[in-house]
This record gives structure tokens, C-alpha cells and sequence, in this order.
């Protein structure tokens, strides 16, 4: 990266954090105050792709690159890191699990032994460390099923993954408190999420297209009715929901 290029950043965050002449909200943030703007910020750039536009994109991007400034700065001024060995960080893993382009690739150990290497040396013991707890729960999930996959503890075909399945629900309906249903339906979202694996269907997004699928066909309905939905049946409401469902089908 050319220092040029992302000096006049920095320097606007090291001013924004000036304890004398900074600005109020900036100087007074923790890394655990920014994390959820963190957070939200790489959700916003992706949004920005699946709606396929490119000058949200690179709006979304800066804002995302600000972050990491952000959280930068507030190492650099406790003396931990800045931005540079960020970037040396990165830079590091990216050609360490690389071998086979940047070193020799028939001594490449293949990426997920990279990782279970770097895992090891971290002291990361279990097949299990090092997934993100802030991750979504259905994407970390399914990245907590494929590393028990990884050492061979999984199901060997979908059938039994379905009867699972079915099981889980069973026991939803048996359920005698609010602590017994929260807990079986937690064991519910699970499998369900072991099935889409299974069938090598990305859970997070599948379910992202579900959501966006009701989300249409529930503003049509609002679109077709003429009175309101709150004084409907739910035949009635089924009813709209089916006519919906077919003039979004044919358009």
C-alpha cells in the first residue's frame, strides 16, 4: 500500500483523537464501543454488493477501511499496535497461507493444515477454537459443524441428519416450560442448519433469500388488499398470500 495513500486517513483519526482538540465522541471510544459499527459497516458493504451497486460499494468500503483506522488508533495509543502492523499482519498470514504461490508448492502443507498450525501455535487446542462468537448464530453454526466435520465428527449421509431433524421438532412439541422450548428450539435452528450442510446449501444465505422472498410476496399482499389485514381471517389471509405468491411467480 503506497503511505501516501492512506496517510491523510490516519492523520484525520489521530486529529478526530486528540484529547485537547479532537472531537467529543471520537476521543471517548473503546474498541468494545466500536466493534458494533464495525460490525454493521461490513454488513452495509454487503448489502451494497447484493444490491449490485458500485458507488454504495466504494462508500461502504471507505467506511469499513475507517473502521480499521479506528481501531488502529485506539492501539496505538495504548501502545499495542497501529496501523502499519496491521497491514504487516495481514500481509504475513496472507503469504504464510499462500505457499504455493509465494513459496514452493510442492512443500505446501494445504490451507487447512496452515490454519490448524497457526491454531496450534496460539495455543487454540480445540478443533473448535477460533470461531467468532459475534458471528451470526446460523453462520457460526455451520462453521462450528464443518470443523467437528473436519476430525470426523459427523454424520455419514443426510438421512439420519433429516431424522435428527424430526426428532428436534418432536421435542419442540414435548417441550413443558419456556426454558425447555427455548433450549429445543435452539437444538432445532441446529440441525437444521447440519441438513442445509449436508446438502451443501449455505445456511445464512438461504435463509437471507427466504427472508427477502416473504419480504416481497407479504408486500404484495399489503399492495392487493383493500381493507384491512388486522380484521382477515387467516383463510382469507392465506388466500391473498396464494394469489401473491402466483403474480409474483409469473412476473
Amino acid at each position: 500500500m503506497d503511505a501516501q495513500l492512506i496517510d491523510p486517513l490516519l492523520e484525520i483519526m489521530r486529529r478526530l483523537r486528540d484529547p485537547d482538540s479532537g472531537c467529543e465522541w471520537d476521543k471517548v471510544q473503546t474498541f468494545k464501543t466500536i466493534a458494533p459499527y464495525t460490525i454493521e459497516e461490513a454488513y452495509e458493504v454487503a448489502d451494497a454488493i447484493e444490491r449490485d451497486d458500485m458507488v454504495a460499494l466504494k462508500d461502504e468500503l471507505g467506511d469499513l477501511l475507517l473502521q480499521v483506522v479506528f481501531h488502529s488508533q485506539i492501539a496505538a495509543e495504548a501502545e499495542t499496535f497501529d496501523f502499519q502492523d496491521v497491514v504487516e499482519c495481514i500481509c504475513d498470514k496472507m503469504t504464510r497461507r499462500h505457499p504455493h504461490i509465494f513459496g514452493e508448492a510442492d512443500k505446501s502443507p494445504g490451507w487447512e493444515q496452515i490454519k490448524a498450525d497457526e491454531r496450534d501455535k496460539s495455543g487454540q487446542s480445540s478443533a473448535l477454537d477460533g470461531v467468532a462468537l459475534a458471528l451470526p448464530a446460523l453462520l457460526r453454526a455451520q462453521k462450528i459443524q464443518k470443523r467437528a466435520a473436519r476430525v470426523g465428527f459427523d454424520w455419514p449421509d443426510k438421512a439420519p441428519v433429516r431424522d435428527k431433524l424430526l426428532e428436534e421438532l418432536e421435542e419442540v412439541a414435548a417441550a413443558n416450560s419456556d426454558e425447555e422450548i427455548h433450549e429445543e428450539i435452539g437444538d432445532l435452528l441446529f440441525s437444521a442448519v447440519n441438513l442445509a450442510r449436508h446438502y451443501k446449501v449455505d445456511a445464512e444465505r438461504a435463509l437471507t433469500d427466504a427472508t427477502t422472498k416473504f419480504t416481497k410476496r407479504f408486500n404484495q399482499v399489503e399492495s392487493n388488499l383493500t381493507e384491512d389485514m388486522q380484521q382477515m381471517t387467516i383463510e382469507e389471509l392465506e388466500a391473498e398470500w396464494q394469489k401473491a405468491k402466483a403474480s409474483l411467480a409469473a412476473s
